[in-house]
């Protein structure tokens, strides 16, 4: 009789096990998607107070796992504690938003410099996907659909990223992703940002490494301003 504890491929009733890919993921983990959804959406406005029993009941699922998604989001900053109790959406201060951009400037320098070096070694399978980002955030501005407008333009980062081959600057910006979501989500987002994005697109196409990093330089630091500008004031 074969021993199924050495080869993992069967379920203790006889039937196979599913794909990893198929394993749903843990409550807590779906609790956290959805509420940091909620956040760079703005349907949780900064500064709200989030009730684990409401936000339980919003979304379907025992209090159990959102307890847990609200602890890991106190954690990484979107969420802080009250004085007695609960939790409400972190407003962003200006030193949040610098420390951001602080942080985002060279791995996004760097992300654009690898994809361009990896288009020009023959890597090119992302560019299709790279473009359509491009397409979907103009479709997104001319039906002023904020939103969709925002996602294009994390997921044409997000793209980048993945070209440049590099899997540890992928899981260093996964940590930045849902911040970066959030400030470009409460952020003005002007026409030229879509045209920077394009001329970092058409660089990283063309395979020149340096012109791809002096653009998105450039475009980060626009970003930036942007950012402060719409959210503090800045001149």
């Amino acid at each position: 009789m074969a021993d199924r504890r050495r080869t993992g491929a069967a379920t203790t009733d006889g039937g196979a096990r599913p794909p990893l890919t198929d394993i749903p993921a843990p409550l807590g983990a779906r609790a956290r998607q959805a509420v940091l959804q909620r956040i760079v959406d703005r349907r949780y406005a900064q500064g709200a107070r989030l009730v684990e029993r409401e936000v339980a009941e919003e979304l379907g699922m025992s209090r159990v796992p959102v307890r847990e998604a609200l602890r890991a989001l106190v954690t990484e900053g979107l969420l802080e504690l009250l004085p007695h109790s609960g939790v409400r959406v972190r407003r962003l201060e200006r030193a949040d938003v610098e420390h951001l951009y602080e942080v985002w400037e060279p791995l996004a320098v760097q992300a654009s410099r690898l994809a361009a070096r990896a288009v020009a070694a023959g890597g090119a399978e992302g560019l299709a996907a790279l473009r359509s980002t491009l397409h979907q955030a103009e479709s997104a501005a001319a039906d002023e659909e904020g939103t969709r407008e925002v996602a294009a333009h994390t997921a044409f980062h997000e793209g980048v990223v993945a070209l440049s081959g590099n899997p540890l600057l992928g899981r260093t910006m996964e940590q930045l992703s849902w911040q970066l979501r959030l400030v470009f989500g409460l952020r003005e987002e002007p026409a030229h940002m879509r045209a920077q994005h394009a001329e970092m697109y058409r660089h990283i196409a063309a395979g020149d490494p340096e012109a791809a990093a002096a653009s998105t330089l450039l475009h980060v630091r626009d970003s930036r301003a942007v950012a402060l500008r719409s959210l503090f004031g800045d001149n």
